[in-house]
């Protein structure tokens, strides 16, 4: 036979998943890698690092990667070395004591539901400042030691990583996450295996298995839909963060709101308020509703108890942010529950329009959010104004201003986003009870008391670490797209850290404005290329991949910043992530905003830079417009001059750049004998003492308890009492009252002739008297006087509102009465308004009944 040179068949290959094993003495350090606790406490993560400061760096600072791939030997040699445990069962000892402290019974419970969570950099289920805010929310539920836990999903792919073209076009890579090695958990069910949560979709259910993010003291549940039991149209929901159609957009917020609820009923847990941060997870009273319903309640009934417990937190400025779907679609996959809520598919469309009965609208998950929960808010002062504008129409009868909508302003967690450097001067300086105690303004205020030098010293500390991060970390990727390497070498030798540094970090959407520093180019070059004054900004953010004008926006900017009198001057820094957030906000020495007025809803990365000594430049906008103080910071104003958006950009242009060369640069570089500029540093300290106490999340967290946590709690808990006596008493009065509405009377009315004709007097009382027959009901209807007057922009609004007593009743007659005068001269419009009242609503929207009527 003949001898063949060459006879081999293909290897055969098993994949073998090799995990450390931990020795008993060090297993420790693997329950706190799997608890988010290391993400804010800086001698946690110090102590991860300092295990093999190289394998950190590698694995990119995630502690259950650093556990997975230290060996054995290395793991052993831990173990014998007394000093290493020591310092490790320090911190788990403060770990332990941490976790196992029993949530503050006194504050009601909250379910917190949200399609993203910006925790670490490590767990990419976040794209932006809803995720971020998200994370920092839980994490103060934690450290403030309240019952909550969170609602979302285990993204596979999550938000993208972001690198740049040779020609500055950005790019958009999707990594996979491996689940293992991230410091997850997997939610197993009462027989030790995984638990799967079946959600129904159309005819079939999607399966979805649960995992668990320890946030320190508080659960976030997060759902998974990539295995092998759903079909090849499904296992995708949970791949991307805003990924997709609008038919997947659909499925991820079916699964998010009433997989949420379905999933809090699988593990046993109820909560006394549900918290929508955004409109994405609305669909969980759906869910909700269904459950009252099948209980034995009715429609009516079950809508009260829902939205007594229900709050709806908005973060868009705009209806086009908001998420509207087509009727078709919609009914694809929610044409079963009506039936199960008792009511018709029209009834369940209607609550998602602004206009009930017009088929031509879209069903808008903010408006059935409105419509479902008993308070609805902003997420700062200007955007609470804003949002009742947005909403306006869904209860028509009553003026923007008149409605319900609050707002509570973003703040930021503090040991998160605040540098070591900073928290070790802090706690030098502050009260002991700081950490506890972050609102308080008068702890503060002792930043007055340290030393210019240290506070000069500790921000030039940061910005040398920040300088050497972005020469460390970039060099690779300069290399990479920027072509030449001489070129490359050219901007790492002018990164200057003596130059006054500017940072402009964010989502690169239009209305940011990223673009507004680059309208006069030749203005910008003197600025920088000033050999007294040397600037440099840093840019750092992703579009959205579906965003062309936010990647044209990057684009150009990265062009602009290769131009030879800008090399250096300006840089681009790729793949904008918490990692790099917090070197930017802790390094830059001005922190930059420039948002379209009043389209930063609150923007919280300003807040972050003020408690790291950072001062902030922006626009009156979101929490600025709020938080600004002469002194302590600089702002253009929240005041239009121009409707033209392109003339508004040129005039704020040239205000940067005058405040830039007039105010900014000269305050900083009037350095004193000892090298710094006491100026800087009094406006540093004005930032910190006078801003900074109200910005911190503890505060944005209580106040969430204050204005609305609380107050639905003692409501929900008033109506669910003695088998929901009074639900069932308020839905029967509703049913009566709708029922009425339409025949009550105005029997008479008594005005003098001067009001019938129109012409008053101001500082004249006049008197109003009518008399209403209410058919039946006992005293279920309010009567007041309304007077408008119009803007010089054309709006009408709410001039004084009075309401009419009741002065007599004779049987199903009432008689009311207001005695009032206009103090101002001018023109104005009387009408009188109608309503009903009863002592079990929240608020007058939620029975948005009104009648308006002239008396003449």
């Amino acid at each position: 036979m003949k001898v063949k040179t060459n006879y081999v068949n293909a290897p055969v290959w098993k994949e073998v998943n090799v995990k450390s094993r931990i020795p008993e003495s060090l297993k420790m350090l693997e329950e706190m890698a799997r608890n988010i606790w290391w993400a804010w406490n800086d001698e946690a993560t110090e102590m991860f690092r300092e295990l093999d400061p190289e394998l950190w760096s590698f694995v990119k600072q995630n502690p259950v990667a650093l556990l997975e791939r230290l060996s054995y030997e290395k793991l052993e040699a831990l173990c014998n070395n007394k000093e290493v445990l020591s310092r490790i069962n320090h911190i788990y000892d403060k770990f332990k004591t941490y976790v196992n402290t029993k949530p503050d019974a006194t504050r009601p419970s909250v379910a917190y539901f949200c399609m993203e969570y910006g925790l670490t950099h490590v767990l990419k289920i976040y794209s932006g400042g809803l995720g971020i805010l998200a994370g920092d929310y839980l994490k103060e539920a934690s450290d403030s030691n309240v019952d909550m836990c969170g609602i979302g999903f285990l993204y596979r792919y999550g938000y993208f990583d972001q690198s740049l073209s040779m020609d500055g076009q950005q790019i958009a890579n999707y990594e996979a996450q491996n689940f293992g090695s991230l410091p997850i958990e997997r939610v197993m069910d009462e027989n030790g295996s995984p638990l799967v949560l079946d959600v129904p979709y159309l005819n079939y259910y999607v399966h979805a298995y649960v995992w668990k993010v320890n946030v320190g003291r508080v659960p976030l549940y997060l759902l998974d839909t990539d295995n092998e039991m759903n079909s090849e149209f499904d296992r995708p929901i949970t791949y991307q963060l805003y990924g997709g159609d609008w038919e997947n957009r659909l499925k991820q917020e079916i699964l998010l709101g009433i997989g949420g609820v379905l999933l809090l009923k699988r593990l046993g847990i109820k909560k006394d308020v549900y918290h929508c941060n955004e409109g994405h997870a609305a669909l969980c009273n759906v869910q909700r509703l269904c459950d009252y319903v099948e209980s034995g309640m009715s429609f009516e009934e079950a809508l009260e108890v829902v939205r007594a417990s229900s709050l709806y937190t908005v973060h868009t400025p705009v209806p086009a942010g908001h998420d509207y779907f087509d009727e078709g679609l919609f009914g694809k996959y929610m044409g079963g529950y009506p039936q199960r809520m008792g009511i018709s598919w029209q009834e369940l469309m209607d609550l998602g329009r602004i206009n009930p009965g017009d088929n031509n609208e879209r069903f808008c998950m903010s408006t059935f959010a409105c419509n479902t929960c008993q308070e609805v808010n902003g997420v700062s002062w200007l955007h609470g104004k804003v949002s009742q504008e947005m909403f306006a129409g869904i209860w028509k009868g009553y003026f923007p201003e008149e409605n319900h909508v609050g707002y509570v302003t973003n703040g930021v967690h503090f040991p998160t986003w605040c540098a070591s450097e900073w928290k070790a001067l802090y706690s030098k300086y502050f009260d002991k009870n700081f950490m506890a105690d972050q609102s308080n303004p008068s702890i503060w205020e002792k930043i007055y008391n340290v030393p210019d030098e240290e506070i000069w010293q500790t921000r030039m500390a940061l910005k040398n670490k920040l300088i050497n991060y972005v020469r460390n970390q970039y060099r690779d990727t300069w290399l990479k797209n920027q072509g030449d390497p001489s070129r490359v070498v050219t901007l790492m030798d002018k990164i200057n850290p003596n130059a006054l540094l500017i940072g402009f970090a964010r989502r690169f959407a239009t209305y940011k404005r990223a673009h507004l520093l680059f309208t006069d180019l030749d203005r910008l070059s003197k600025i920088v290329n000033n050999p007294d004054y040397p600037v440099q900004f840093l840019f750092a953010g992703k579009a959205h991949p579906h965003d062309g004008a936010g990647q044209g926006l990057i684009k150009k900017i990265v062009e602009i910043s290769r131009r030879p009198e800008f090399m250096g001057k300006i840089i681009f820094l790729e793949n904008y992530d918490m990692k790099l957030a917090r070197r930017l906000v802790s390094g830059v020495d001005i922190w930059m905003n420039t948002p379209t007025r009043p389209l930063e809803a609150s923007g919280t990365s300003g807040e972050k830079a003020l408690m790291n000594g950072v001062v902030n430049f922006s626009v009156l906008d979101g929490w600025w417009l709020e938080g600004y103080r002469e002194g302590a910071g600089w702002a253009l104003t929240e005041k239009r001059t121009y409707q033209n958006q392109e003339y508004q950009d040129q005039l704020d242009a040239a205000t940067i750049y005058s405040i830039l060369e007039t105010e900014i640069l000269p305050l900083y570089y009037a350095r004193n004998k000892k090298g710094y500029s006491e100026g800087w540093v009094k406006t540093i300290k004005n930032s910190i003492a006078q801003i900074a106490p109200h910005y911190t999340m503890k505060r944005q967290l209580d106040d969430y308890y204050t204005k609305f946590y609380t107050k639905e709690a003692e409501r929900f808990h008033a109506l669910a009492a003695n088998n929901f006596e009074k639900v069932k008493e308020l839905a029967a009065w509703q049913e009566e009252v709708a029922a009425k509405w339409d025949s009550i009377q105005i029997v008479s009315m008594d005005k003098s002739q001067e009001l019938r004709q129109g012409n008053v007097e101001s500082g004249k009382d006049y008197t109003i008297t009518c008399v209403v027959d209410e058919k039946g009901l006992n005293d279920a209807i309010g009567i007041e006087q309304v007077i408008t007057y119009t803007s010089v922009e054309g709006k009408e609004h709410i001039y004084s509102v009075a309401p009419m007593k009741m002065i007599k009743r004779e049987g199903d007659l009432y008689t009311f009465q207001v005695i009032n005068s206009l103090s101002n001269a001018g023109s104005f419009k009387v009408s009188y308004r109608m309503f009903p009242k009863h002592p079990y609503l929240a608020h007058r929207q939620e029975f948005c009944y009104v009648r308006w009527f002239n008396m003449d």
